[in-house]
């Protein structure tokens, strides 16, 4: 069948659609914003319908068939982020629609140039995708794995365009941060269709990690920071051939160093299950397993911490010299300053210190590295907003 290559800017003429979808955004945002302002997240709990709608001018999109008005409607927007370590890739901002019509989705890629100018750039093609891990391997992606938390895998080989550091690794792993809530409900109402597609054995899977996080729950909460990143500094020196991935024995060895305590059939029940939502092999990545016995900070938490990242590594580098992050952290607000219990740079030099030993480098910090920090900090603030102002206040996001 022929394709066709057309332009949004190509649409926007030809068709109403936009100028339909246009007024509907007007209808139900407080103000439009242009795609290169500043984007607020809220909590998984509390996240608004409201859109950016992107400036796609410069974007072309592959179809195999004519577009239609009906085709381009039926879509649910997603905001995302790469599940990475890698600074440059963890801050990828990445926005994504799921076509109803035909099960297809594309995503797309922000990208800065200069100081003022924000384009669109092709990221994952439109296609037709399916699950390439967990208990849905091979099962085509549905309206109801897109909501926020989800993860979306793609195989790296079958995507040549890529950065070479996210080809590195088998699997892509995307993390849907924000959607379209209302097009997402609106869609579920006129289809009657839609079912929520979550099978038992997921809903198992994540009770056996939760049992593990309870547990470990009290630990975690008193020595969170040093826990994790101690953990992210062990899991690098064990792994010797820097691939991210480990053993049984060797993650067995990390919890029992670190005073961890999962009991033997908790343990390898969440083995079983990190297994098959791994590679299937003997090994899996160190990330995962910290996400599954663990846990990890909510989106709205994690977009402060990529922001204040973002705001140090302005090379756009993946790491930040620890000279920098000197220079910009201000301890002034910093509650025992204010009580007079210690001064701003007896403050300053604990949070290096604390850096500098959980990093590889003692000259400079990576992503990792940073998140990890923030990783623990977070498991001992029950408030969002508490987190948020601790963040806010010394980076000054």
């Amino acid at each position: 069948m022929k394709q066709t290559y057309i332009t949004f800017e190509l649409v926007w003429t030809l068709t109403p659609l936009w100028c339909s979808l246009l007024k509907f955004l007007h209808e139900f945002t407080d103000s439009w914003h242009p795609a290169s302002a500043p984007r607020d997240r809220k909590s998984s709990s509390t996240y608004s319908s409201s859109f950016i709608f992107p400036d796609f001018c410069n974007c072309l999109i592959r179809t195999h068939s004519t577009l239609t008005e009906n085709v381009l409607s039926h879509k649910v927007q997603f905001d995302s982020r790469i599940i990475s370590r890698n600074g440059r890739d963890a801050c990828r901002d990445l926005i994504g629609f799921f076509f109803t019509n035909d099960q297809s989705l594309t995503i797309y890629e922000y990208r800065q140039f200069g100081k003022n100018r924000t384009n669109v750039l092709p990221f994952i093609p439109k296609n037709i995708y399916s699950h390439q891990c967990g208990r849905r391997k091979g099962k085509q992606y549905q309206l109801g794995d897109f909501y926020i938390g989800a993860t979306l895998t793609f195989l790296s080989s079958h995507h040549p365009s890529l950065p070479r550091s996210i080809k590195e690794n088998i699997l892509l792993r995307l993390r849907i941060t924000n959607i379209d809530q209302m097009a997402l409900e609106s869609i579920k109402t006129a289809s009657m269709a839609h079912e929520e597609d979550i099978i038992m054995q997921e809903a198992n899977d994540r009770l056996v990690f939760k049992a593990i996080q309870d547990a470990l729950k009290e630990k975690l909460q008193k020595r969170g920071v040093r826990i994790l990143t101690g953990l992210g500094k062990y899991f690098q020196q064990l792994d010797k051939e820097g691939c991210g991935l480990l053993n049984k024995a060797d993650f067995k060895q990390a919890l029992k160093v670190f005073h961890l305590e999962v009991s033997e059939k908790d343990f390898e029940s969440s083995w079983i299950i990190l297994i098959t939502n791994g590679n299937g092999k003997d090994k899996v990545d160190y990330g995962e397993f910290k996400r599954a016995i663990i846990g990890e900070m909510n989106e709205y938490r994690k977009s402060f911490v990529r922001k204040a990242f973002m705001k140090l590594d302005f090379n756009k580098t993946g790491f930040v010299p620890i000279i920098n992050i000197r220079k910009c952290y201000c301890a002034k607000k910093h509650p025992q300053v204010i009580s007079g219990h210690s001064t701003e740079e007896e403050i300053k030099s604990s949070f290096l210190e604390t850096l500098k030993d959980a990093g590889g480098k003692s000259d400079e910090v990576s992503y990792g590295e940073f998140e990890d920090y923030y990783e623990g900090l977070s498991l001992g603030i029950v408030d969002d907003e508490d987190f948020v102002n601790i963040l806010r206040t010394p980076w000054g996001i």
